[in-house]
């Protein structure tokens, strides 16, 4: 199956475009969109892919699924585009950064400069049908993130991983801790934030890692 993607990472997932699960996702998906809204746009859906080589990865952020609201969506995990008020996480998300190393809240919830740094911000999911979340749930799009993970995890050394949530703990389970630092904490939402997300420090646990291994941090 030919699938658009940037070429570091269509080299990485090349077994995975050819197996039964894969198809039956992308025949979903497309489904989806024809008679739904879903979120992010299509041209957004491999957007922390097509934004990030595979060989600048530095730190893997595993989020659950896209937002569901209108404009909200852009393709990576807790971020939101220029121009729309960041969601609660984000907000306690921002919250932590200024605790934790004295930055000061942006007004925008866009996290591309992120990106560009080596933050990897992976959605589990890579789609959702519009004011219905975990709607693509089950589909396939776990087995092909669970993949990213897999082989970024097994061919790369001395990454990230920032688990915030038993979800996304449970996805990154197996990350061999000899080799990358894996930070877990609950996740950032109101619901959870006030039992150990604040107070984590996982901005500065990261640099801090990066430092020790002569590895430029990230200017968060």
């Amino acid at each position: 199956m030919n699938v658009k993607l940037e070429a570091s990472w269509k080299e990485l997932l090349k077994e995975e475009f050819d197996k039964p699960y894969f198809k039956n996702l992308t025949d979903f998906v497309r489904s989806e969109y024809q008679k739904s809204t879903v979120y992010p746009p299509a041209k957004f859906i491999f957007n922390a892919l097509d934004s990030l080589p595979v060989d600048e990865v530095k730190v893997v952020i595993i989020g659950q699924d896209p937002y569901h609201g209108p404009g909200q969506a852009h393709g990576l995990s807790f971020s939101v585009p220029n121009g729309v008020t960041p969601p609660p996480s984000l907000k306690n998300i921002y919250k932590e950064l200024q605790s934790d190393l004295g930055v000061k809240p942006k007004t925008s919830g866009n996290l591309e400069s992120w990106v560009e740094q080596g933050v990897l911000l992976l959605n589990a999911t890579l789609t959702v049908r519009a004011n219905q979340p975990a709607s693509h749930q089950n589909q396939g799009w776990e087995l092909f993130t669970d993949a990213i993970i897999h082989r970024l995890a097994n061919q790369k050394e001395n990454l990230v991983f920032i688990l915030w949530g038993n979800y996304a703990q449970k996805k990154g389970s197996f990350i061999d801790t000899n080799r990358h630092l894996v930070i877990k904490s609950p996740h950032p939402s109101p619901f959870s934030a006030y039992s150990g997300f604040f107070g984590s420090r996982p901005f500065s646990q990261t640099n801090t890692f990066f430092n020790l291994h002569s590895i430029t941090p990230i200017i968060w």
